[in-house]
């Protein structure tokens, strides 16, 4: 039984998805500010974490960077605004995923399931391991069927970011962020060319990509 935190300011949302998830068979627990959030997010030993970002006391981006600094537990945040700017901040704090209010019981149940699936380990860790594609992070090597790949600096860290964040939509500007810095002045498309020669190293067949997708007129998928 996966065990869940849901920390949610709104008594009405919150004891509605409390409700729910139970009713799916998450063991949960629940929290309607940001610092007994944080607390109980340090104490429990849970699998996933659920937190508005507008929370009182300490606001829920606060505590996703507490949490992810001390584990890898996964984290879903809640939030009523939706503009790029929020979602990349979100991620880069941390979060495995952002989901807009209002939205569907549907939705967040198949992302929460997304999460528990994905999992985590309660120390961050070096290694990345897609099928026959492992990444190192300490060494900075990468192996296709144990033979050594020659990537770029830029070409790691991009594959680093898809591993990472694997099953999930991550936009350009993400990316752009992540791997060349939110001071970066460029074309943004420049992310489509090292897309393009990451495929040519890691895909059987860079035409008909499998493990790095496009997701049309939003961004880039890794599936392992």
């Amino acid at each position: 039984m996966a065990v869940i935190l849901l920390v949610e300011d709104d008594p009405t949302v919150r004891e509605t998805l409390a409700l729910n998830l139970r009713t799916e068979g998450y063991e949960v627990h629940t929290a309607g500010d940001g610092e007994t959030g944080l607390l109980l997010g340090r104490k429990l030993p849970v699998d996933l974490v659920i937190l508005d970002v507008m929370l009182p006391e300490l606001d829920g981006l606060t505590v996703c960077r507490v949490l992810r600094k001390e584990s890898q537990v996964p984290i879903i945040l809640l939030t009523a605004r939706g503009t790029e700017t929020d979602k990349i901040i979100g991620l880069e704090t941390g979060a495995d995923d952002y989901i807009v209010k209002p939205f569907s019981l549907g939705e967040f149940l198949a992302r929460v399931r997304a999460a528990l699936r994905r999992g985590y380990s309660s120390q961050p860790g070096t290694e990345m391991v897609a099928g026959n594609l492992q990444l190192d992070l300490v060494s900075r090597r990468v192996y296709l069927d144990n033979e050594e790949l020659q990537l770029a600096p830029r070409e790691f860290e991009l594959l680093a970011t898809l591993m990472r964040n694997q099953g999930a939509v991550l936009t350009r500007e993400f990316l752009l962020t992540r791997v060349w810095g939110s001071d970066f002045i460029g074309d943004p498309r420049t992310v489509d060319v090292h897309i393009r020669w990451l495929r040519e190293k890691v895909e059987q067949d860079p035409s008909a990509p499998e493990r790095i997708q496009t997701v049309r007129g939003v961004g880039y998928r890794f599936e392992g």
